[in-house]
C-alpha cells in the first residue's frame, strides 16, 4: 500500500435496502474481537461492553448500530486524557493504558455508543475501532468482508460518498435522497442510505452539522470571564457578609454599655 493511499480517510457505507438481517456482520465483529457468546441474539441485543455492533429491526427494515466514528468526536474532544483519538485513517481508537474511568466519553456521545464494563474488575470503555488493526494492514473491516449483499461496504471515505450518491442517483425511486453521515455535526466514518428519513431509522437528526466539539470549545472560552465575574459576585457577598456581622457585633457592644 502507498503511502499516499494509507493516509486517506477510510469509511463504511451502510444500505439498508440491502440488508437481509442474517447477522453476518454481527457474528464476524464478535469473531473479531473474540467476544463470541452464541445465545446473543443480534436483531434484539444492544451495543455493549462485548457487542460493538447490532442489526435493529426498525419497521421492517434492518439498520445497523455501531461506533459512527465522527470526523471530530465529541468523546475524544471531553477525555481529559486522550484515551480517545481519532486516527488520520478514519477509525476513532481507545487507548486503555491511558483510562481513568471517568465515562465522560459515554455522556458526550450523541449516538450512545461507548459501554463500560461495569462487571470487570478493572472496567474499561468499549466500542467498536473500525478493525483498526486490519486496516494497518491494508484489510477491509471484518463486518464488510463477510456481509453477502453488499448493505456493508468498505473504502476510502470519499469514493464510499460517491458511491453513495450513485446509488441514489440511479434509483431515486428506491432511495431517499439523503446520505447520512457526509455533514452531520461535521461529518462521520459511517454513512448511512436508506428508502426513508433517517429519523425512521432512528438516527438522531436534531444533531446540526457543526462538529461538536467546536460547541464545547466556544462554551470554555467563556469560562475564564464567567469565573473571573463569579469571583468578584462571591468577593461582593463576602464583604457584605462580613459587614453585616462587624455592624452586629458593634450594635451588641453599645447595647451592653
Amino acid at each position: 500500500m502507498s503511502a499516499k493511499r494509507s493516509q486517506q480517510k477510510r469509511a463504511i457505507l451502510l444500505d439498508t435496502t440491502r440488508c437481509v438481517g442474517c447477522g453476518a456482520c454481527y457474528q464476524a465483529c464478535q469473531e473479531q474481537n473474540q467476544q463470541v457468546h452464541p445465545s446473543a441474539d443480534f436483531l434484539k441485543e444492544d451495543l455493549g461492553a462485548r457487542t460493538f455492533t447490532v442489526v435493529n429491526n426498525r419497521g421492517g427494515r434492518y439498520v445497523r448500530r455501531l461506533c459512527m466514528h465522527c470526523e471530530e468526536p465529541t468523546c475524544a474532544s471531553v477525555c481529559p486524557i486522550g484515551a480517545l483519538e481519532k486516527t488520520a485513517a478514519g477509525p476513532v481508537i481507545y487507548h486503555e493504558d491511558k483510562c481513568m474511568g471517568c465515562r465522560y466519553c459515554m455522556q458526550a456521545c450523541p449516538f450512545g455508543v461507548p459501554r463500560y464494563e461495569w462487571t470487570s474488575a478493572t472496567p474499561l470503555i468499549r466500542k467498536c475501532n473500525m478493525c483498526a488493526g486490519r486496516q494497518a494492514k491494508g484489510q477491509a473491516t471484518a463486518c464488510a468482508t463477510v456481509c453477502p449483499t453488499g448493505a456493508t461496504r468498505f473504502g476510502d471515505r470519499a469514493e464510499m460518498i460517491q458511491e453513495a450518491q450513485r446509488r441514489i442517483q440511479a434509483e431515486p425511486d428506491r432511495y431517499f435522497n439523503h446520505v447520512y453521515g457526509v455533514s452531520e455535526i461535521g461529518g462521520t466514518s459511517v454513512l448511512v442510505i436508506s428508502d426513508v428519513s433517517p429519523e425512521r431509522l432512528g438516527l438522531p437528526t436534531k444533531i446540526g452539522n457543526q462538529p461538536l466539539p467546536q460547541l464545547t470549545w466556544n462554551v470554555l472560552e467563556k469560562i475564564p470571564t464567567a469565573v473571573a465575574c463569579g469571583g468578584v459576585l462571591l468577593s461582593g457577598i463576602w464583604w457584605i457578609t462580613n459587614r453585616r456581622e462587624e455592624v452586629a457585633r458593634a450594635e451588641g457592644k453599645k447595647e451592653k454599655h
